[in-house]
């Protein structure tokens, strides 16, 4: 039975690090770091192609060489954290991040700017498990871990916005370059605080022999998944390479499901999948992450292509969600987690996200940003910062702190794979309707400017028929909340945790909620 076993159901524990609040300062600064860079480096990527002589048919690999070493390697970084110990693993991915980062910077020609992206996903993948880790055995105090989780939710939903408005100004204003570069400064000084103020709770190690088995085949079944769903994208789902990915990846993953249940210190216990609350979260999570980009994707063309918008203005535009992503994870989600159950706050949450989805399917050329965009992205940001906190934290409930790296390394590979995704679902719709809108409506487009017109129209037409799949995925993903999860609200009620041994479990009374 483990120590918080032992408390009264409900019990305070305020026995935590007194640097603890101080910890979280850094932690967040490094999931900011993080997050910043998935949206930052795609503004910079059309400039950075033409100075480094990327044709065209390579460009995708700056975003595909990261994806491809984050959500293959996320489960390995998340089981080194459990092996060397969170705060290492978390000072090892910063100062790993920031040499990769330079890197990229300083990149000379193209080959190098894809080895930095990959060195980036490698470092990202160690450390973005050992965040969430830290913060999951840092803060056990239901109330505490309420606010800790609230903070770090609103900067893990609202960073690529905020990442939007950086990259515009970096590339707009000084160079390309600079959107690598900045990561440096968060990285070291994430670093030297991680490491001067971090304590990390004793005896939450797991020292077990790393499972070498598990390790390839997660890997290289988690890069065949994301690689199918990246080249689906540009190649197309009937390409072949496309489905050798998608069948090699479901024979590696299934094999690697079968080596966990059966050796004695497996990579991913499959104890914290199986689990009924921790599965509808990976499954809810990554859902809605898929939903998402219909907002991201979608949005950001359809400013700047169809409205003609820059850079700059475009990530201020997506301010608006950021504030409902701020407000939903601190104020309604960290403030209720500790009164209801988590399925209340996540259901309702993505249905809210839904209801401002629902808007955005009524785009056209000129619609008004005041009347459409402003509050579809206002409940967007409200219902994801609501559900997004209890979903993260509840994610790790229950979890024995020898688990809790791999664990959140699962909440980061559902959302990695949610949006390798829903990139590729949702383009793949979108340009389907364009294409079919054009076929059908040019021949009425006597002139150029009746032609560039139907061409917007068509571009627009994809969109909002893209996003009506998003709000279909939201609302799935909030049926599976309320059906999947149903722990209690803090206060006793006993959550499955993952013990020490192979297949082994404890009942843990915790007081519920969480990641």
């Amino acid at each position: 039975m483990s120590e918080t076993a032992a408390k009264a159901p409900g019990a305070p524990d305020k026995s935590g690090d007194p640097g603890r609040w101080k910890a979280l300062v850094f932690i967040a600064l490094a999931q900011l770091m993080v997050v910043l860079d998935a949206t930052i480096v795609n503004i910079a990527l059309p400039s950075a192609q033409q100075d480094l002589g990327i044709s065209d048919g390579n460009r995708q690999w700056v975003v595909t060489a990261y994806a491809l070493a984050f959500g293959g390697l996320l489960l390995f970084g998340g089981r080194i954290a459990d092996l060397w110990g969170r705060k290492r693993a978390f000072v090892t991915g910063l100062i790993g991040f920031a040499v990769a980062s330079a890197l990229g910077g300083a990149a000379t020609t193209g080959a190098m700017m894809f080895g930095a992206r990959a060195l980036q996903g490698v470092f990202g993948a160690l450390l973005a498990p050992a965040a969430l880790s830290l913060l999951a055995v840092t803060f056990t105090d239901a109330k505490e871990r309420a606010k800790a989780f609230g903070i770090y939710g609103a900067i893990a939903g609202g960073g690529g916005a905020v990442g939007l408005i950086l990259g515009g100004f970096l590339t707009e204003y000084l160079d390309w370059r600079w959107t690598f570069f900045v990561n440096i400064p968060f990285a070291v000084v994430a670093a030297a605080g991680a490491y001067f103020v971090i304590r990390e709770p004793a005896g939450g190690r797991n020292r077990s022999p790393l499972d070498v088995p598990g390790v390839v085949l997660s890997t290289l079944g988690l890069v065949a998944l994301v690689y199918g769903f990246t080249r689906a994208e540009s190649e197309g789902w009937s390409d072949t390479l496309t489905v050798s990915m998608f069948v090699a990846s479901a024979v590696l993953l299934a094999t690697f499901a079968l080596v966990e249940s059966r050796v004695k210190a497996p990579l991913l216990p499959l104890r914290v999948v199986t689990d009924r609350n921790r599965g509808g979260i990976y499954l809810s999570l990554g859902l809605a992450v898929i939903g998402m980009f219909g907002l991201f994707l979608f949005l950001t063309y359809y400013l700047q292509v169809v409205r003609g918008y820059t850079p700059v203005r475009t990530g201020f535009a997506f301010l608006p969600m950021v504030a409902g992503m701020i407000t939903g994870s601190t104020q309604i989600g960290a403030r209720l987690m500790t009164r209801v159950a988590p399925r209340l706050l996540m259901g309702p949450g993505f249905l809210v996200a839904a209801t401002g989805m629902l808007l955005l399917t009524q785009l056209e050329i000129g619609s008004s940003y005041a009347a459409v965009l402003l509050p579809a992205m206002l409940l967007l940001g409200l219902g994801m910062g609501t559900a997004f906190m209890p979903a993260m934290s509840l994610a790790t409930q229950g979890v024995q702190p020898r688990d809790a790296g791999v664990a959140s390394a699962m909440v980061n590979t559902s959302q990695q794979v949610g949006g390798a995704i829903g990139t590729a679902l949702l383009n793949t719709i979108a340009a389907s309707a364009t294409t079919s809108y054009i076929q059908d409506h040019i021949a009425d487009a006597a002139t150029k400017p009746q032609q560039q017109l139907v061409q917007l129209q068509a571009m627009v037409n994809g969109y909002t028929s893209a996003i009506w799949f998003a709000v279909g995925i939201l609302v799935v993903a909030a049926v599976i909340a309320l059906t999947l999860v149903d722990a209690g609200r803090p206060g006793g009620t006993k959550v499955t945790g993952s013990g020490s041994g192979a297949g082994a479990e404890d009942e843990v009374a915790v007081p519920v909620i969480a990641h």
